[in-house]
């Protein structure tokens, strides 16, 4: 049996930069990732690129920004009071969860700050980067 578009899938998989860093695992979240392929539930080159597997399968599958998280985008780079940021010693690189006004919840980066303003890249944290998959499918729905 292979993996086609509506299926329900388990996978274990290992995510890396080109430099071999790993930014996210399967065994990091003890659980293995299950997903209905082709529902846009995971990024779209991972969903593509189990497509067509068998059971037990193993994949390695490099990804170029445009099929996973897009380009970066200048326009979310914003500048942001201060006074509208939690108390507390900000630094670049650090990383804010951020409330947005329809109540969602966001991850940006501090890019720059000073006592008047902070520059914050509300840009998704993968975003501009290719990404690398070790993938296995455990179980076919």
């Amino acid at each position: 049996m292979k993996v086609k578009k509506g299926d329900k899938i388990k996978v274990e998989y290992e995510g890396t930069f080109d430099d071999g860093i790993v930014f996210d695992s399967s065994k990091n979240h003890n659980n293995l990732l299950e997903f209905e392929v082709g529902s846009s539930k995971v990024i779209k080159g991972f969903d593509e690129g189990v497509i067509g597997m068998s059971k037990d399968e193993e994949k390695e599958i490099k990804l170029k920004p445009s099929e996973a998280y897009g380009e970066k985008n200048p326009q979310l780079v914003q500048k942001v009071p201060r006074n509208e940021l939690p108390d507390g010693e900000l630094k670049p690189e650090m990383m804010l969860i951020v409330n947005l006004p329809n109540g969602q919840q966001m991850p940006v980066i501090i890019l720059d700050v000073n006592d008047e303003f902070a520059t914050l890249d509300f840009n998704h944290p993968l975003a501009g980067k290719n990404l690398n998959f070790k993938i296995k499918v455990v179980k076919i729905n």
